[in-house]
């Protein structure tokens, strides 16, 4: 994520842009509750910002990116996706996006630290790997 956050800091520096602040949040894309999501929102709606930009479009969230993109848009904000989408077959994607859901509800349902939403993802993990 350190390297992640360097170059964001270069690609922003090459173009003349204004660093407001660095916002990073080590929690699943589909967690709404993100505290540096949150506050990015507080940045949009307040003007403190007109560009946002990030690394890959899942690291702001994992589904929805295009409501986010209006939202941000209807408040004079553009989103700047520097490397698209990383490459993924249309296999792998699927996989990702079921083990982020099963993370999110496991760890709505056991807490996100909790031995037992651990072992629940582990297992559907295995199970995946085993087709």
């Amino acid at each position: 994520m350190e390297r992640q956050v360097e170059y964001l800091k270069e690609y922003c520096s090459a173009r003349g842009y204004n660093l407001v602040d660095v916002l990073m949040d080590v929690a699943s894309g589909l967690n709404e509750k993100r505290r540096g999501l949150k506050k990015l929102f507080e940045y949009v709606i307040n003007g403190k910002v007109d560009v946002v930009v990030v690394s890959y479009k899942d690291r702001l969230t994992r589904f929805g990116f295009k409501y986010l993109e209006e939202f941000f848009s209807s408040h004079g904000v553009r989103i700047e996706v520097v490397f698209g989408e990383e490459p993924k077959d249309l296999r792998q994607e699927l996989i990702e996006d079921l083990i982020a859901i099963v993370s999110s509800f496991a760890g709505r349902l056991y807490g996100m630290r909790s031995r037992k939403k651990k072992k629940v993802v582990e297992s559907f993990k295995q199970a995946i790997r085993d087709r």
